[in-house]
């Protein structure tokens, strides 16, 4: 009988290379600590973007990793608006890590991802998120600042500022690729449409204003 492969090894050692290389960016040799990093990391940046682009961001990830990436998923809620404050928070929650650390662990792990990623994955993705969360995920320290009249509801009201130009920003995008003459056998006339229905979907799922 001839021996057969496992089918599993190779995407079970590519898990482990990726791993092995966030370990190396967070200069620890805990595999368990390394795991529930990562694992904090893909799961806050993916409630944070609109199906699209979770989706584009898991096709980057080995097999195993986007078992990981998609576990507990709920595209029906996403995007999840939430701050550096609550991704801080929700961070040091599940990596079991104190909220100071959050900073250097997640940028760690931006790091480690910016090296396996195809180039320029990355920053796509974090030109999606608002500046303050941007900055968390690389690394930057979140530095509280003295309370001021109408402080919170400014706030509030640049998040859904970033998060509508971030829906803006998607929907393009959406309606670019549809309209892109690329080798296809679908018709050019159905791929527009598709395009347009997902770009209207990324805007409802805003609630970002159409004109």
């Amino acid at each position: 009988m001839t021996h057969q492969p496992d089918p599993l090894s190779h995407a079970e050692q590519t898990a482990r290379d990726w791993l092995a290389v966030i370990a190396d960016r967070l200069g620890s040799d805990d595999r368990h600590f390394t795991y529930r990093a990562l694992r904090a990391w893909l799961h806050l940046v993916r409630d944070r973007l609109t199906v699209e682009s979770a989706a584009h961001l898991a096709a980057q990830l080995p097999e195993f990793l986007r078992g990981m990436f998609y576990d507990g998923w709920k595209p029906n809620r996403v995007p999840i608006r939430f701050d550096a404050r609550t991704f801080a928070q929700r961070f040091a929650r599940e990596a079991a890590i104190s909220p100071g650390d959050v900073p250097a662990v997640a940028g760690a792990i931006s790091d480690g991802l910016s090296a396996l990623f195809s180039p320029g994955q990355l920053d796509h993705v974090f030109a999606l998120m608002p500046s303050s969360l941007r900055g968390e995920l690389q690394g930057e320290e979140l530095r509280p600042t003295a309370p001021a009249p109408r402080s919170s509801g400014e706030h509030v009201r640049i998040n859904a500022l970033e998060d509508s130009v971030m829906a803006l920003t998607e929907a393009v995008s959406a309606l670019a690729r549809g309209l892109e003459n690329v080798p296809t056998n679908e018709p050019q006339g159905d791929r527009a449409a598709k395009a347009a229905q997902e770009a209207h979907r990324i805007l409802m799922s805003q609630g970002t204003p159409q004109t």
